[in-house]
């Protein structure tokens, strides 16, 4: 029933514009749009042509809105199914109109995602290429935009089943060694045999994994705390990164109560920037809440970058700040470098590849941030070049991680001689988590949630 039923929907962002687009899809697309069409009859013209006319309501004869309708018949479409864009002129009226008519003549409201499922239930992709579309509309930057439209055309989908292949050639010779004991010893074949297969698909997988870290750290950016005491300079050194008075800036601690929130995109990478309260003990509710929201904060951030006042002698606050953030990624900002020194870091024992020397106000020094950024995340080497095979997505990375693990456990069973009906339901795990990337292991309520995370009309 799911797939007989023709749907629609608003393809492009509500409000004011020069065009607007209204899809529909299924087997009775282009009947009822040709219901509330005049112009040539849609159900006679070839198909990927585009016809000129109106639409009108049928029951009152009242022209809606002069249009373009873009007719595509099945299979050579989207959604494999028969499918109409109805090109309208933007605005809130005309589109809701236009989608209340043909809603009226029978069609159903399409659910978030809809149309990329179908494209998927229909086998025109896979599940990784249906992801990819969400990662081309929600790409930050141009690196971003061509590691998703590298997903969507399927360059990550071949990597992936070229590995799901080799496992289950490897499965094979494990059933013919099962189904004829005589064609080889268990041991010899394990050894001689599986083994190194095992190996290469591992060397592989772990190879995805590293590269995929850069992916992630492409599509979703780095989530950057700013800390430090009160008045050290943070909430302007967003400002001049965000080139913008995203922060209240004065010389009162505590100005800054809660996270202040910004992107920038810096060379490669985007950092989802986060400027927190100043950290000190304070018997002000609001800002003490603002102290504590900034320590969850540095917990949850990928990278810390922390503001040290040059002008003013090491604090207890600023030791602390160090300490805590000892194990994670960071970058201490010497401040207010346009002031007298009076700041020691000796103590800290810190390394000189952690230090960037800045004035926020003079609006010197941040050019080196990306350059220490990039060694940081292992960038420097990075080229727009190197992203088609790159992996990026989070289910994607975790099903890879448990299929790497799967075939290490294959390994392992294979030191330890055991039998190879036993090895084999770990490399079967392993085949089976790369299926779960493509959809061919993916359950329905998986499907349901991934899709339901698309915009109306995609």
């Amino acid at each position: 029933m799911y797939l007989t039923e023709t749907i629609t929907a608003i393809a492009t962002a509500i409000g004011e514009s020069a065009i607007a687009i209204v899809r529909l899809s299924g087997p009775e697309a282009i009947t009822l749009a040709n219901e509330v069409f005049t112009g040539k009859d849609l159900t006679t013209v070839d198909s990927h042509t585009i016809q000129y006319g109106h639409i009108k309501d049928p029951k009152t004869a009242t022209i809606i809105d002069e249009v373009l309708v873009s007719v595509f018949k099945a299979p050579r479409t989207f959604t494999m199914e028969d499918m109409v864009e109805i090109n309208c002129h933007g605005g809130k009226i005309a589109t809701q109109r236009i989608l209340r008519l043909l809603l009226a003549q029978g069609a159903r409201l399409a659910q978030p995602g809809e149309f990329t499922k179908r494209a998927f239930l229909n086998g025109r992709i896979d599940l990784a290429q249906a992801e990819a579309v969400m990662d081309v509309i929600h790409a930050k930057t141009e690196d971003a935009l061509k590691m998703a439209v590298s997903g969507v055309d399927g360059k990550v989908s071949q990597l992936i089943q070229t590995l799901r292949s080799e496992v289950l050639t490897t499965l094979a010779n494990i059933e013919v060694n099962i189904d004829y004991p005589e064609y080889d010893d268990a041991i010899e074949m394990s050894n001689h045999i599986l083994k190194p297969r095992l190996e290469e698909v591992q060397v592989e997988l772990e190879k995805i994994l590293h590269q995929a870290q850069t992916g992630k750290i492409i599509r979703e950016g780095i989530a950057t705390a700013i800390v430090g005491r009160p008045n050290v300079g943070k909430s302007s050194l967003l400002n001049r990164l965000l080139q913008e008075e995203r922060a209240i800036v004065t010389d009162i601690a505590g100005t800054t109560r809660d996270t202040v929130e910004g992107t920038l995109r810096l060379g490669h990478i985007v950092l989802n920037l986060v400027d927190t309260a100043g950290i000190r003990e304070t018997a002000d509710v609001v800002e003490a809440i603002g102290v504590e929201k900034s320590r969850q904060m540095i917990e949850q951030a990928q990278l810390v970058l922390i503001v040290l006042n040059n002008n003013e002698p090491l604090s207890d606050v600023d030791r602390e700040l160090v300490t805590m953030t000892a194990d994670k990624p960071r970058l201490v900002l010497i401040n207010k470098m346009d002031l007298t020194n009076q700041l020691d870091l000796t103590e800290l024992q810190l390394a000189e590849n952690e230090l960037v020397k800045i004035s926020a106000l003079e609006d010197w020094g941040l050019n080196q941030l990306e350059g220490r950024i990039q060694q940081l995340f292992d960038l420097a080497d990075f080229t727009s070049e190197a992203t088609e095979n790159f992996v990026s997505n989070v289910r994607h990375i975790g099903l890879i991680e448990q299929a790497s693990q799967s075939i290490q456990a294959a390994l392992e069973g294979i030191a330890l001689e055991m039998p190879v009906d036993l090895i084999t339901v770990d490399i079967q795990d392993a085949w089976q988590a790369l299926g779960e990337i493509l959809g061919e292991e993916a359950k329905t309520d998986l499907i349901d949630e991934l899709f339901s995370k698309f915009c109306l009309g995609k």
